[in-house]
C-alpha cells in the first residue's frame, strides 16, 4: 500500500480496521479511547439496520478517525472549536481524499463547512448522542429517552440534520428489541455496562465485535420479521393512540368553529 489511508480503507473487516487505529494510536498518540469504539458500533448499527444510502466503509472508518485530534479537557474551548478541523488536515497528510477529511471537519459544525457531506450528519448523530449515554467525570450517562429529546431539542435546535428523524426511529427500534439472554436490560445500556466493564480498548473491540454484535445483528433480525408478520394483523389498530386522537379532533373541532365564525 502507498500509505496508511488506502491501508485502512481497504480493510472491510471492521474489528480489523479498529485494530489498525489502535496501533496507530499506540504509535502516534492520536486520541483513542472505548468511545470512539462505541461511537463506531453506533453507527454500524444505524447503517446496517436503517439501510441508509451512504458510504458504509468511509464512515465507519471516519468514526475511529474523526476524533484524532481531541482532547479530554473539556474546559479548552478553542479546542474543542478546532479539533475536527485539525483532525482533517491531520488525516490528509495520512493521504486521505479531500472529501473523506471534509466529512471528518464536519463532525461538528463549528469549521462552517458547507454544504455538508451526507455521512456528516450520521458522524454528528453518534458522536452526539453515543456521548451523552457515557458517564463523565461532571455527569453520569442519560438514559437513551433523555439524550434523544436532548438531541434534537438542545444540540441540533435550528440545525437540520438529514437523518435526525431515522435516527430516532433506530433508537426506538433498539429500545424495543430483546437481546436473547439480556431481556432484564435494554440493548443501549447493555451496550453501556460492557463499555462500562472493559478495563481498556483492546478488550472493548473483543467484546463488541465477537460478543456483542451477533447478538444484536440476530435480535434484530427476529425483530423485522416479527414487524412483518405484525403488520397485517395489526391493520385494525387505530394510528394513534386515544389521547392523541382527543387532541387532533379538538384541534379540528376548533378549526372548523373559527370558519364557522368568519363566514
Amino acid at each position: 500500500m502507498d500509505n496508511f489511508a488506502e491501508y485502512i480503507l481497504n480493510e472491510e473487516n471492521l474489528s480489523a480496521k479498529m485494530e489498525i487505529t489502535y496501533y496507530l494510536a499506540k504509535k502516534t498518540k492520536i486520541f483513542f479511547d472505548k468511545s470512539v469504539i462505541f461511537k463506531t458500533e453506533l453507527a454500524r448499527m444505524f447503517i446496517d439496520y436503517m439501510k441508509i444510502e451512504v458510504d458504509r466503509n468511509a464512515i465507519l472508518t471516519a468514526c475511529l478517525l474523526c476524533n484524532c485530534k481531541k482532547i479530554d479537557n473539556a474546559q479548552d474551548i478553542e479546542k474543542i472549536h478546532s479539533y475536527a478541523k485539525e483532525g482533517a488536515e491531520y488525516l490528509r497528510g495520512l493521504g486521505f481524499s479531500k472529501r473523506f477529511a471534509k466529512m471528518c471537519e464536519e463532525l461538528n459544525r463549528y469549521s462552517g463547512s458547507n454544504p455538508r457531506e451526507r455521512e456528516s450528519d450520521v458522524l454528528e448523530l453518534v458522536d452526539q448522542f453515543g456521548g451523552m449515554l457515557l458517564d463523565r467525570p461532571e455527569r453520569i450517562g442519560f438514559q437513551p429517552d433523555e439524550a434523544l429529546v436532548l438531541l434534537e431539542h438542545r444540540n441540533l435546535k435550528d440545525i437540520y440534520n438529514r437523518y435526525l428523524h431515522t435516527f430516532q426511529e433506530f433508537v426506538e427500534m433498539l429500545e424495543n428489541t430483546e437481546l436473547h439472554d439480556r431481556t432484564d436490560i435494554k440493548t443501549l445500556r447493555y451496550l453501556v455496562k460492557l463499555y462500562n466493564e472493559a478495563t481498556d480498548v483492546k478488550e472493548f473491540i473483543k467484546v463488541v465485535c465477537y460478543e456483542f454484535e451477533p447478538k444484536i445483528d440476530e435480535a434484530i433480525m427476529k425483530y423485522n420479521e416479527h414487524i412483518e408478520k405484525g403488520m397485517f394483523e395489526k391493520s385494525n389498530i387505530p394510528l394513534f393512540s386515544e389521547e392523541t386522537t382527543r387532541k387532533i379532533l379538538s384541534h379540528i373541532a376548533m378549526e372548523n368553529e373559527e370558519t364557522s365564525n368568519t363566514n
